[in-house]
């Protein structure tokens, strides 16, 4: 009897799995897909997704767009998200410190975290100059095209980085290769001087600038960073990690802290 109940706990488990594997497909495509094509660029057979993606309908989770049986991400998902932030308190003193960098240093200022072995921003605010940097809210990165990046995995050794980060995540955007050691002794350096800036590697008009905001196990749990215009950037620079320390200073050990009632 144990055993039977074991392997069914172990199927819905891996049910689970595969539904959180399905919402986080559709997140980073940012774009309704047939269950038929999401399974097949995830691996998983066509059965088990059908059965998943009906079972997502019906919740609310996912919802049916763009006709031909396409789905993609549910507003319930948005009614959590919201009912998570209104929990805490992080949120708004996140929002409001990205505020006050902004308005202080006219840039686009960012907080970013990692999403699994990827990096994601997770709120944006835009400086006030005309020169608008866009950037998608969510979407996932390869960790060795950001600034933050060097941050985020500076306590792991550097076996551990490499185990953590993808091989292919190392090739840049315009196809060049960059060498792994040559990351991690910039890891290393970020880790030394608490902060890492550099020309952008994916935008070549743009310079970044990344601080950390360390946790209550003292290293990085996010980052704070301005995007500049790359001569803006180089010419203010220290007057912009000034004003990105002072802010992160105020972030520490903030997340995840409930509401006071």
């Amino acid at each position: 009897m144990d055993a039977v109940q074991d392997e069914a706990a172990g199927k819905r488990a891996r049910g689970l799995d595969r539904a959180f594997e399905i919402l986080d497909f559709l997140r980073q495509k940012r774009q309704a897909l047939k269950p038929n094509e999401i399974a097949a660029q995830i691996g998983a057979p066509r059965s088990s997704v059908y059965e998943l993606v009906n079972l997502l309908l019906s919740n609310g989770i996912l919802e049916f767009t763009g006709g031909e049986g396409r789905v993609y991400l549910g507003r319930k998902l948005y009614f959590l998200g919201a009912a998570y932030e209104n929990h805490f308190d992080f949120t708004r003193e996140c929002e409001a410190t990205l505020e006050r960098l902004a308005d202080e240093t006219r840039e686009t200022a960012q907080f970013c975290m990692l999403d699994g072995n990827r990096y994601t921003v997770v709120r944006m605010r835009e400086g006030a100059r005309p020169f608008r940097i866009s950037t998608d809210v969510g979407q996932s990165v390869p960790i060795p095209w950001t600034a933050s990046g060097r941050l985020l995995v500076a306590h792991l050794s550097d076996q551990d980085i490499l185990n953590f980060i993808p091989p292919q995540d190392f090739r840049l955007p315009g196809g060049e290769w960059l060498e792994p050691q040559t990351f991690i002794a910039e890891v290393r350096q970020a880790e030394r001087e608490g902060l890492f800036t550099f020309n952008s590697i994916v935008d070549s008009f743009t310079h970044c600038f990344a601080v950390p905001v360390r946790g209550e196990e003292g290293h990085a749990a996010a980052t704070l960073c301005l995007v500049t215009p790359r001569d803006d950037g180089i010419a203010n620079r220290d007057r912009y990690l000034d004003c990105l320390k002072k802010a992160a200073a105020g972030l520490e050990h903030a997340p995840a802290r409930p509401k006071r009632s």
